[in-house]
């Protein structure tokens, strides 16, 4: 039996700076997709998966996302003087319980590689889970659960992957598929954004791992890659020579919300899934096309 998951890594020391000017003040994870953060949809969806502790690797001026993740006292006391006790009740279920969230810093923006090692005295010698809260995924169960059920069969490295259209696949990391079904095969390779004639499969790293420790001192020892950063991909492909890693083809659809459309997509996607807004909301859109 594997060593249970306890623990999840969120990047968010990132600069945003395709989303300029909106991000110049504002984290990039703080945007919504309807009205809930990109970062809270990652947390929603480690806490279903049965993680207990939330790490969060921040940058300067992130401190409204840690504000985020804390009580405030005169908002919750000026909605239960009002009545409003549904939003009150939505406010404190969102909240991670005392002492279940750590922040460290990313001193330097030196890739997501980096960010990783920060975590690794939080993290101690324990697997983890790694998410990156740019993607936001319609899928139920969620993802990382998708993932959990695997991982207890498995152990070892697994890497959430979907399917992109092949002449797109160098905009991505891409796994090479070896034997077993959808929902858990080997990997026997990744590599980061091939030429389409190059790529072994048209499977795309999708920004959920579940990663052993060993991991740690891979990076630490790491040079720069692609782009001048640590990149995490290069320790991946240096651990996958000891570790085995199973890739899971999840059941539903991600939204890179760190482009534009992305971002843009998944707000009308996610608003015609709500029941309070999807009928009224397509009714809009009909009337602009």
């Amino acid at each position: 039996m594997p060593n249970r998951v306890r623990t999840a890594v969120f990047p968010v020391a990132g600069l945003g700076t395709r989303f300029l000017p909106a991000t110049k003040a504002m984290p990039k994870e703080m945007l919504t997709v309807v009205d809930r953060p990109l970062i809270q949809y990652a947390v929603d969806e480690a806490r279903e998966a049965g993680i207990e502790h939330f790490v969060f690797v921040t940058g300067r001026n992130k401190g409204v996302i840690e504000d985020h993740f804390d009580r405030q006292y005169e908002l919750e006391h000026t909605l239960e003087s009002r009545g409003k006790l549904d939003a009150l009740s939505e406010l404190q279920k969102d909240l991670p319980s005392a002492g279940q969230s750590s922040f460290t810093r990313q001193q330097e923006p030196l890739g997501l590689g980096h960010a990783v090692w920060c975590a690794r005295e939080l993290v101690s010698d324990q697997p983890f889970a790694l998410l990156l809260p740019d993607m936001v995924f319609q899928a139920r169960p969620g993802v990382l659960k998708q993932m959990m059920e695997t991982y207890e069969q498995t152990g070892g490295n697994i890497i959430g992957v979907e399917e992109v259209d092949p002449k797109d696949v160098s905009s991505y990391g891409i796994v090479a598929r070896g034997a077993g079904p959808d929902s858990g095969f080997k990997i026997t390779g990744m590599v980061e954004k091939p030429k389409p004639a190059d790529a072994p499969s048209n499977l795309f790293i999708s920004g959920r791992y579940i990663l052993q420790p060993e991991i740690f001192s891979l990076l630490g020892e790491q040079t720069k890659g692609a782009g001048g950063e640590i990149q995490l991909t290069d320790a991946m492909q240096m651990l996958i020579r000891t570790q085995d890693f199973t890739g899971v083809k999840y059941a539903g659809k991600g939204f890179d919300c760190g482009s534009k459309l992305g971002f843009l997509t998944a707000n009308v996607v996610f608003a015609l899934d709500r029941p309070d807004l999807a009928e009224a909301f397509r009714n809009e859109i009909r009337g602009l096309i």
